[in-house]
């Protein structure tokens, strides 16, 4: 999700459309009022996990990092049987375990993330929030400072996608095709912003202004595509690869055009938190190199957006 400081990026492509059985068997996350509770803390003094020395001596003594995400992502994040699943929580739980602790996940509103994250409420964002230098910087889409900012530790990459009814009833291909179309999107995200350029481009060329319909969460957004209320949805691409192989059986949507506009998932660090933001760097290729996070990608079909290496601040 993109919440200004979110994930998504520009149709085709961002949390987009296509992520898609594991040895991380880490913390189970039970889901209570929005949090997820994995299995105990740690023993500072005896931890033997091969990063657990990284780590702020303030989350070894907890033997947890607290994590804001917002569970209505699938298959990045959502809620099953009371607990919260997907690709971020089994990567998460994999990094868990180079680390030593537990990752507590609590989901909340996808647009106050990061300002959650900044008034110390959690000590990690995740949840599919693209890396940009925006975020990095605290600006709003206009350019305005709103906070800090925040630093990224880049662990996946993903691009915007366009999904619409089965059947594509308005033959949409690209982006270029939604101009004077209705379009519904999740508010605060990546893709919000770049169906907002989409229709100044229209309207630059003498065509209909684009219609944004936005929702407060994911689920709202499809709602509105599969009623015909609007025209399109725009996804991170392995989102929307798998809401039109699951919703309604694979009838109620499908995804047109290709992914545009890839770019990084981040883990989302206070900027003062400089030894959590290394700790993690150094988590994420220990998974990367040891072949869980290929293990990960692959239960949830979301090997398109595999990386070789995790790198800090890497969104433009």
């Amino acid at each position: 999700m993109t919440a200004s400081s979110t994930r998504r990026t520009t149709v085709a492509r961002s949390r987009t459309a296509a992520v898609g059985a594991i040895a991380v068997a880490g913390a189970l996350i039970l889901t209570g009022c929005g949090d997820q509770t994995g299995s105990g803390s740690s023993d500072e003094s005896s931890n033997s996990a091969p990063l657990f020395g990284k780590l702020p001596a303030k989350i070894q003594k907890a033997g947890v990092i607290k994590v804001g995400t917002n569970a209505e992502y699938a298959p990045m994040e959502y809620q099953e049987g009371g607990k919260i699943v997907g690709v971020d929580p089994d990567i998460a739980a994999a990094l868990g375990k180079q680390l030593g602790v537990e990752f507590k996940f609590t989901s909340g509103s996808f647009d106050g993330l990061i300002s959650s994250l900044n008034s110390g409420r959690y000590d990690v964002a995740m949840s599919s929030i693209t890396d940009t230098k925006a975020r990095q910087e605290g600006l709003d889409d206009k350019g305005k400072k709103l906070g800090p900012g925040v630093d990224f530790v880049d662990y996946f990459t993903a691009g915007t996608a366009i999904y619409v009814q089965k059947g594509n009833p308005k033959k949409i291909s690209s982006v270029d095709d939604l101009c004077g179309q209705t379009v519904a999107v999740q508010t605060g995200t990546t893709y919000e912003q770049m169906l907002k350029d989409q229709s100044k481009k229209c309207t630059d060329g003498g065509k209909k202004k684009l219609t944004i319909e936005s929702f407060d969460n994911d689920t709202e957004a499809q709602t509105r595509v599969k009623s015909g209320g609007a025209v399109a949805g725009v996804n991170d691409y392995p989102v929307a690869v798998d809401i039109a192989r699951k919703a309604d059986g694979g009838n109620a949507f499908e995804v047109v055009g290709e992914q545009v506009d890839a770019g990084p998932f981040g883990l989302a660090v206070n900027k003062e938190n400089k030894e959590l933001t290394s700790a993690l760097e150094a988590a994420v290729n220990a998974i990367i190199e040891d072949g869980s996070y290929k293990k990960i990608l692959a239960k949830w079909g979301a090997q398109t957006g595999a990386i070789d290496k995790a790198a800090v601040n890497g969104g433009k």
